[in-house]
C-alpha cells in the first residue's frame, strides 16, 4: 500500500481540540423546524421520523443526507420505528439517483462521531453519494478542488420533482 503524506492536516486534527462556538448549532435541526423554508435547506423530503436534503457541499452531484428528525448522535437510541425510517428513506434516494443521474455505483454510510469524520457529530445522519467511473482524480489531492459538474440549484430542481412523489 502506498502513503500519500499531508503533514498540513495537523492543523485541521487540531482544529477539533477545543469547542467552538458553531459546535452547538445543527443544521439538521435548523432544518426540520423550519420546514417553511424547506428549499432554503436544500430539503428535498420531509417523512414522519426523518429528512431527506442534499448535501451543501457535495463530493458529487447529487451527494444527498438522510437524518432523522430527532436530535441524536447515538445510532442505538434511534427508535425502531424511526430507524425503519431512514432506512426506506435511504432506499427510495438510490432510486431517484438512479434515475435522476444513472451513477455506476453508490457509498452509503454513516460516520459516527468526529473520529470517524463525522462533520456534524452530535446528529447522526446518512449519506448517500452516486460515483461514478473516474468521479476522482489527482486535482482533489494536488490543489483541494473538486468539480462539481451541475449548479445546486439544479440538482435541487430535478431531484424535489421526483422526491415530492413519496
Amino acid at each position: 500500500m502506498e502513503r500519500l503524506w499531508s503533514p498540513w492536516r495537523a492543523e485541521y486534527i487540531d482544529s477539533f481540540k477545543e469547542q467552538k462556538e458553531h459546535d452547538n448549532e445543527c443544521f439538521f435541526c435548523t432544518a426540520v423546524s423550519d420546514a417553511e423554508h424547506a428549499r432554503e435547506h436544500l430539503v428535498l423530503h420531509s417523512s414522519k421520523h426523518a429528512i431527506v436534503m442534499m448535501n451543501k457541499f457535495p463530493y458529487n452531484n447529487g451527494h444527498l443526507l438522510i437524518a432523522p428528525k430527532i436530535h441524536t448522535n447515538d445510532i442505538l437510541a434511534l427508535p425502531d420505528e424511526v430507524f425503519a425510517d431512514v432506512s426506506a428513506l435511504t432506499r427510495q434516494c438510490v432510486s431517484v439517483l438512479k434515475e435522476v443521474y444513472s451513477p455506476q455505483g453508490f457509498n452509503i454510510g454513516a460516520n459516527l462521531g468526529r473520529a470517524a469524520g463525522a462533520g456534524v457529530p452530535s446528529h447522526l445522519h446518512y449519506h448517500v453519494l452516486p460515483r461514478w467511473n473516474g468521479d476522482t482524480n489527482f486535482l482533489l489531492v494536488i490543489s483541494e478542488v473538486k468539480v462539481i459538474s451541475e449548479d445546486i440549484n439544479e440538482t435541487y430542481e430535478k431531484l424535489f420533482v421526483h422526491c415530492s412523489r413519496w
